[in-house]
Formats: C-alpha cells, structure tokens, sequence
C-alpha cells in the first residue's frame, strides 16, 4: 500500500489581510514516488496550496488555517519551517533568489553547512547531488556565469543535497527558452525515476511538462479542487477550457476538427498517438474550410539595421553583423536561447549600449550616436518585470512621470496621461496605489508610462511572462490593438504561441547571428533551425505529419486562424 506524503483533509486558508478564504475545503492526497503537476489560472490558489506544503503557509504568510494537512505523516501546523524544509525541498521559480554560496559547490554545501555536517561527509553528499544534476563539472564556477538551464540545476542539487522526501517546483519554466525548458523536465523526470521521490511541480505550461511522463494532474480554481485526474482523462474533458487553462495545441486543433477524443487515446503522449482514416478525413475537412489570409498593406520602412555587431569585454561577439528592416506597424517577434543576444540587440536599439560596428537608421536618418534620451522619443522598452521600471507609488504619477522629466505643461500631462490610460484599460484605477495591482495590471501600467511619450516603437521583453492563458489573451488582445493604432511592436520572446497567433514575421537569434526572418509558422516547422536556435516545434507541425497532411505550415495557420476567433469569446 502507497504512503500518503501529503495530505489536505477539508482544509482551508485565508490570508490575515483578507475577507474571503483562498483555499476552500480542500480535500488531497498525493502519495509517495509520485509525480503530480498542479495547475491553475492567476488567482486561483495554486501558489497558496505549493506554500502550505512547504510551509510559507503560516510561517511567512499569516492567515487562518481549517481542517488538516500532514506532510509526511506529521501535522503541518504544529510544524515549525525548518522542520518541514527537511521533508519538502522547493526549487523557486526564479534560481537567482535561491544561490547564498558564490560557487556551485558552495551554495550546493549550504544547507549541511548550517547542520555542521562533517567537511569529509559533506563533500560526498554535494559531489553525488552535482553528479544527478550533471553540475558536477561546474562545482568551482561562479553561479552567475551559468545558463538558465544550468543555474536550475544547481537549485534542484541544493535541495538534493538535504535527501528530502518531496521536490516542489515552482513554475519551473517560466524563465527558460523553449530547448531548456525540456532538459529541466528530462532532468525532474529522470531524478524522480532514480531516487523514487515524490514530485509537485506547479506550472501553467502543460504541454510541455506533459513532455514526459505525470501521474496526475490537479486543477485548483477558485480556490477549490476542480479536478483530478489523469492526464488523458483530464485532455479528454473540457476542464481546462473552463479553467481558461491552454490545451496542449494538438489536442485542441482535434477538437476543432471535430475529432473524438478519448481518455483511452494516449492523448497526452504525442509519440503515442495515432490517427485512424476517419480522422484524417475530419482534418482534411476543417482544413478545407479554412478562409484567405487577408494580405497585410504594405507601409514605408521604419527601423533599418545595417551590420551590427557588440561585444562585452567578458563576452567578445556578443552580437554579430546583425542586419534587418522594420516596416512601419508590423509586430515581430525576436526568438532564440538565453544568451543569444536579443536582449543585448533591445539594448543597442535604445541606446543603454553603444554598438562596436554597424548603423541604426530610423525613416531613413542615422540614429546610431544619438543619446539614451534622443533615442526615447522615437523608442520605448518595456522590461520583463515591471517591478523593475516602477518608482512612483501611484499609478497616475507613474504614468506622468516621463512627461514631468520633459518639462511638459501640467495640463497636457494631464491630458495625455488620462488618454493613455484609457486606451491601456486603466483609467478607472487611475488613483489607486500601484501596490494593489495585479502582476498583469503592472505590465499595463508600464507599457503606458511609455505609450504616454508617444514613441513609434514599442520593445517589450517576454509581455506574457507569468501570465495564464485568459490574460495572456487580454495582454495580446490590447497589445493587438495599439499595433492597429499604428504603434510598430518588437517582442522578445520565448513563447512559440506567441509568436505564431499573433507575430507576422520572426527573427531568430542563435550565438549572436541573425539565421532567420521569417513566418513564424515556417521558423517553427524547420528541424534543423529550431535545433539550432534552442526552440521547440510545434505540436502542430507533429500532428499535421500524423494527419499525412502535406504541408504542415497550412495546418499550423488553420489552426491560429481557428482559435483565435475562439479566444474573441472570452472578452
């Protein structure tokens, strides 16, 4: 008989601060050596559940417990932090929160050092923890110097290293290129194979945690259970769709098609599944239902970047004869792996860097020597964290705050401020402090503190980040609509879905070369570039050779054409 490691009994938690519980009558248990995946929309209670497992809950964040929740046998609330990290190991979502030591070996070492555990003992326990994570060649380098995919690694080795009984990952791609993201899950799913631990992991992104093997998926909304089941039980129904939870994107093209789908198909294993004559049929039907891409009105070039190259003294080629023109309100996509160059290329195209080589041409005029403010009233750059762009407490002062810095007079500030807010959906929160705001809502308030300066370019660094579906589809959904207010976009991004529904063009970046520019669609369905450039392909283009259907660029547009009026719903 399976050992319950965890355990909720009708229990429930409501944050000091608040009026309503976010947790309500909870009922799960998750046994030893398996391997769960929690999801959930924004505001759901999946963060809340993963911190009542380690223990954040009540220790860091105050509230109200009722009913009952065991970890590993003992009672959760008369529990103190240190004594549930012994059972729960949890790998943050960002790594770079998590490192205390300034090598690998030591901030692997870090927990038995504050246990004494002995020096000869000690380094045997961090060389077999680096040795399961492949970090073991590493052990002397600084954590700053490694990958994204490498810093994840060292954070798994740290928890390791303590031989907990439960892994906890928090949103454990969130930070990741596409490429990196499946190491990390080949890596978890290979650990939890070896040491037979219990795995949580806690992510929005299902298709690609569905890569590999899960146990069990549980859907938390509003703050309940709405579901638990298998992975193709849970494919089969419309659970996710209700939750505004993503679909894996095959799985959703066979619904549109109007293929049957059932639990017993191996729907979650793309590998597995297979499609029988009928189905095709129906593919083929719904692909020749498909309407004419209407074909966009051709606009004068904006942004010409000719031959530029940047190299950090630690990092020589940084960037490499980078060349490409940027037609008056197109959206494009900038994709490649962490460390290819494309936020260094952001950086260069604002001016925060000078570049060694090359000319920076905007409607024609050489900008590459302007200063960092010249360079602001012609373009804007939205950071991925927009905690790291606010200063003002108020949402109205934060949005004014570039006009005032310009000297502009009170009354057009005023003017200006309050149109952009209404175009970004804010106006109604105009005098509210930025604190109580969503992660969602800041990313709106940052892109008005720039739309407000009226550039012609707007850069944003991975828009959707840490977003679920529905609001990703309300950020995408107003971003759509100021690129139609002619607002030219360029995104960073690691999100294929991103890039196919809603990107014309994509420009790869792979070791600081350019090695494409093209459809998303025909970038995502090249092997040998996506292999090169650290990216996935998509499920679609896996589905439409299933289909035998012979050009799967045609199946991955019939798709996005689909969905996308789909998604128009829910707004």
């Amino acid at each position: 008989m399976r050992k319950p490691m965890i355990q909720f009994e009708r229990f429930g938690f409501k944050y000091r601060s608040q009026s309503e519980p976010t947790l309500k009558d909870i009922n799960l248990t998750i046994y030893e050596g398996e391997k769960v995946l929690i999801a959930g929309p924004s505001g759901s209670g999946k963060s809340t559940l993963a911190h009542c497992i380690n223990g954040l809950v009540p220790a860091s964040y105050k509230g109200t417990m009722e009913g009952n929740l065991y970890i590993g046998g003992k009672n959760a609330e008369k529990e103190n932090i240190f004594s549930l990290s012994q059972l729960v190991g949890t790998v943050l979502q960002d790594p770079d929160g998590q490192f205390i030591g300034l090598t690998v070996g030591e901030d692997i070492a870090f927990t038995l050092e504050n246990e004494r555990i002995a020096r000869e003992d000690m380094k045997e326990r961090v060389i077999e923890a680096a040795k399961l994570t492949e970090v073991d060649g590493k052990l002397a380098s600084s954590v700053h110097e490694l990958s994204g995919g490498q810093k994840q690694r060292v954070a798994i080795a740290g928890v390791l290293v303590n031989n907990v009984d439960i892994l906890l990952f928090d949103e454990p791609l969130a930070s990741l290129d596409p490429a990196t993201g499946k190491e990390v899950i080949d890596l978890i799913d290979r650990l939890q194979k070896e040491t037979k631990k219990t795995v949580v992991m806690v992510e929005h992104r299902l298709e690609d945690v569905l890569y590999r093997h899960v146990d069990r998926i549980i859907v938390v909304n509003d703050g309940t259970i709405a579901a638990d089941m298998t992975p193709d039980e849970l494919l089969a129904s419309n659970v996710l769709e209700e939750a505004y939870l993503r679909e894996p994107l095959y799985v959703k093209a066979m619904k549109y098609a109007g293929i049957p789908v059932e639990p017993g198909d191996q729907l979650a294993n793309l590998q597995h599944l297979t499609l029988d004559d009928e189905a095709k049929g129906k593919i083929e039907q719904w692909m020749e239902a498909s309407e004419q891409p209407v074909e966009q009105e051709t606009t004068h070039d904006l942004l010409e970047v000719r031959d530029l190259s940047f190299d950090y003294p630690t990092r020589p080629n940084t960037l490499n004869n980078i060349s490409f023109t940027v037609k008056k309100g197109e959206m494009i996509s900038i994709a490649g792996a962490n460390g290819a160059g494309k936020s260094t290329l952001s950086k260069l195209l604002c001016a925060f860097e000078t570049p060694s080589e090359g000319t920076i041409l905007f409607n024609n005029e050489d900008i590459t020597g302007d200063t960092i403010k010249q360079r602001s009233e012609r373009m804007g750059v939205v950071m991925q964290n927009p905690n790291q762009m606010i200063s003002k407490q108020m949402i109205y002062d934060e949005v004014a705050l570039g006009l005032v810095l310009r000297g502009i007079q009170e009354e057009e500030i005023k003017e200006r401020v309050e149109h952009v807010l209404k175009v970004c959906g804010l106006y109604p929160f105009r005098n509210w402090p930025i604190s109580a705001l969503s992660f969602g809502q800041k990313k709106r308030v940052t892109i008005a503190s720039i739309l407000v300066l009226e550039p012609e370019i707007i850069i944003l660094d991975e828009p959707t980040a840490g977003q679920d579906f529905r609001h990703y589809t309300e950020m995408m959904t107003f971003l759509e609509q100021l690129n139609k207010q002619g607002i030219t976009i360029l995104m960073i991004t690691h999100d294929m879905h991103l890039m196919l529904e809603y990107t014309t063009r994509t420009i790869v970046i792979a070791d600081g070369e350019k090695i494409a520019d093209d459809t998303p669609a025909k970038v995502l369905t090249d092997q040998l570039l996506v292999q090169k450039a650290s990216l996935k392909e998509t499920s679609l283009y896996e589905l439409a050779l299933k289909a035998d259907w012979p050009n799967p660029n045609e199946l991955v547009d019939r798709f996005i054409e689909v969905d996308r009026k789909e998604r128009m719903t829910w707004l």
